[in-house]
């Protein structure tokens, strides 16, 4: 049987470290980005600071989009910054056949995910895929095997717990035990927007190709990032709507909006907090938004979004009526950190959340170690924002853990039909 490009360069890599090691050199990492628009944006920007920061560190060796103007726009981009043009794919498996890969940051639509991570994983190459890990749970279970039969990894490309407001919140929260015994947090939003049938169709508006709306997108970080704070769920219970009638313009025509406009749940924890997501785009008449933790000594209340806070504008108030900035907290976090945990979790002082994460996946790989959010990660992630839809599906509360292994798929089944899962 043929050795393929990977393979050979593996044998070559193997036969050469010992030589980099005395060099006190190490080879780039060689990454491929696939989809290259929105949210992939920001990583190639990050990639392109890590260039720069720590040289020799990574590679940029292709560019896949279906559009072959996004990726060859990127490739210039990359040529930039570092004089070399990376080679422009619209076809992951004319990219894999083609270059050498260590891995691929995979940004595509959600319902491709699954599709080129696995495609990736089964030729030897590593991936970091965004959020939410797959289309459904079924998806993201697929990606997670593919990479043990490799021996691969698979990294959740999860920004926002990683910035120092988050760190710290979770630090406060359970290390230093500021706000007491956790108790429960309230998390709510509350304003209109008029239904804008004259927008343009997106494929996040298709719950096969986006998997569900809000919930789903920004929802899976706040789901992570709630999974940081407090574990993992119990159960789930969630009422999804549309109340406004929703349509938009997809090639001339009117059609559908499948995305709902509102949302409740109340997401029980096995720790025992208590937690009430709520967020409408359709209330009439009256805005508000209100995110507050609280313990049995304080609360720390947010100034931020429902979906990726703490923000570094929150507060600590103690029962007391003391009052601690978010601003005091993170330095004084920081100071806690030794310089191992400094160097391990803000490298080279990186406090942006991309650029952390895409250095973990580029050091996980070098260093043949675990990223510091895996597959796993992602799914349980994702599957408290699959509990809130299940449930609504269901309409009663659902075991959290059956929602993960997959066991209730009453919401997801249509879209685990659509991509044969």
């Amino acid at each position: 049987m043929p050795l393929r490009k990977k393979n050979i360069r593996d044998i070559v890599s193997h036969i050469t470290t010992g030589i980099f090691a005395e060099k006190g050199k190490t080879m780039a990492v060689r990454i491929a980005i696939i989809g290259c628009g929105g949210m992939a944006n920001g990583h190639l920007n990050a990639y392109l600071t890590i260039y720069q920061t720590v040289p020799g560190k990574v590679e940029l060796v292709a560019m896949c989009d279906e559009v072959e103007e996004r990726a060859d726009q990127f490739a210039e981009r990359v040529k930039e910054v570092t004089g070399k043009k990376p080679e422009v794919f619209q076809d992951t498996d004319e990219m894999l056949a083609k270059a050498d890969l260590d891995g691929a940051d995979i940004c595509t639509s959600h319902a491709h995910h699954h599709i080129n991570a696995i495609k990736c994983l089964n030729s030897g190459v590593n991936v970091m895929v965004e959020k939410p890990m797959g289309v459904t749970v079924k998806a993201s279970h697929a990606i997670i095997a593919a990479a043990k039969a490799n021996n691969k990894i698979a990294a959740t490309a999860e920004n926002i717990r990683r910035m120092p407001s988050r760190r710290t919140a979770e630090w406060l929260m359970n290390e230093k035990q500021m706000l007491g015994d956790l108790r429960m947090f309230s998390a709510q939003h509350a304003s209109y927007r008029a239904p804008a049938p004259q927008s343009d169709w997106h494929w996040r508006l298709d719950l096969t190709l986006g998997g569900g709306g809000m919930v789903m997108d920004s929802g899976a970080h706040y789901c992570d990032t709630i999974r940081y704070l407090f574990g993992d769920p119990d159960t789930v219970y969630g009422r999804v709507c549309q109340f406004e009638d929703l349509k938009v313009t997809k090639t001339g025509e009117i059609v559908q909006n499948e995305q709902e406009d509102t949302w409740v749940a109340t997401i029980n924890f096995k720790r025992g907090v208590i937690g009430l997501w709520t967020c409408t785009w359709a209330a009439v008449g009256h805005d508000f938004h209100h995110v507050v933790y609280y313990g049995s000594e304080g609360c720390l209340l947010d100034d931020g979004d429902i979906f990726h806070g703490p923000f570094d504008g929150a507060e600590v108030i103690l029962k007391d009526g003391t009052r601690h900035s978010m601003e005091s907290l993170i330095a004084e976090y920081m100071a806690s950190l030794s310089d191992e945990e400094k160097e391990r979790l803000f490298p080279y002082n990186f406090t942006d959340g991309v650029v952390l994460e895409c250095h973990d996946f580029v050091d996980a790989i070098e260093n043949n170690r675990p990223p510091e959010l895996d597959a796993e990660v992602g799914l349980r992630a994702k599957s408290i924002c699959e509990a809130i839809y299940e449930s609504n599906a269901c309409g009663q509360a659902v075991d959290y853990e059956e929602v993960v292994a997959g066991n209730i798929e009453v919401y997801q089944k249509p879209i685990n039909e659509r991509w044969n899962l």
